[in-house]
């Protein structure tokens, strides 16, 4: 009987060790012929999980997805290969994945971004705010720009005390037409981020305009930058803190027993 056991115990290892290996990215294996730049892309792309920014584990209370959200979120336009980037091709069908699946009960985001594309960053910021499965999200180093949506689009937002957020209004990069339309656009745009961030936090509609337009703060541009614990105090994040309590905080969120993509109280 205990051997019997014995390899029941290693048969549902190997089928969680399998279930992981099924959530890393796929290896690229398409090489460049052209060489230079897309040769040293094709080589980035070929990486271990981690190297990816994403690993899946096993805790305390089931098997939780760590995602890392980092440099600048790319949009439709592919970043320099030396530019560190976060790209939406990858993260949407990890998403889609760790919501669809009976094994991961959990999913961490950690964020050190400068921001970038807003439709991209707005793409992932909904996806992850409609997810059932538990979400915490930590700001380490900056989350800035388009990286606050993502912040706050977690159930529940740490930052850590050295952490930073920077609010500004929306930019444009390329051929910009002076005309109305042009003025119309952007106030669109940006009260997109901010209904948001305003749903997804406690930061009043208002509020969040004024830190965006803040005159007094920054050298050379617009905006508010807010460390750890004043993002708190705003109602941005909802605490101060580091990985310990992120993850002890995601796994109060998990039900004890063993129903799937449920949340704990709800």
């Amino acid at each position: 009987m205990r051997a019997a056991g014995y390899t029941n115990k290693m048969n549902n290892r190997t089928q969680r060790s399998d279930f992981i290996n099924e959530m890393i990215p796929p290896e690229v294996t398409t090489e460049q012929e052209s060489g230079g730049d897309d040769g040293d892309r094709d080589s980035r792309d070929r990486r271990n999980p981690t190297d990816m920014g994403c690993i899946t584990v096993d805790g305390r209370r089931g098997v939780i997805h760590c995602l890392t959200i980092i440099g600048q979120i790319e949009g439709h336009t592919e970043l320099p290969a030396e530019t560190k980037s976060t790209k939406y091709e990858h993260v949407i069908p990890q998403l889609v994945a760790i919501e669809e699946s009976r094994d991961v009960r959990g999913l961490l985001v950690t964020l050190n971004t400068v921001g970038g594309d807003i439709e991209a960053g707005l793409a992932l910021a909904e996806l992850i705010a409609g997810m059932r499965t538990p979400t915490v999200s930590l700001v380490l180093g900056g989350g800035h720009s388009i990286g606050v949506p993502l912040a706050v689009s977690a159930k529940r937002s740490f930052i850590t005390p050295s952490a930073t957020m920077t609010i500004h209004p929306v930019r444009m990069n390329g051929l910009v037409l002076g005309v109305p339309q042009t003025m119309t656009y952007f106030e669109q745009m940006q009260e997109r981020i901010v209904r948001f961030v305003s749903q997804n936090s406690r930061v009043p509609a208002n509020r969040y305009r004024e830190m965006m337009l803040e005159t007094g703060e920054l050298a050379m541009d617009f905006g508010t930058v807010l460390a750890g614990e004043q993002a708190v105090k705003e109602g941005l994040i909802d605490e101060v803190g580091g990985l310990a309590q992120a993850l002890e905080c995601l796994y109060g969120m998990i039900p004890a027993d063993n129903a799937p993509n449920e949340i704990a109280g709800n």
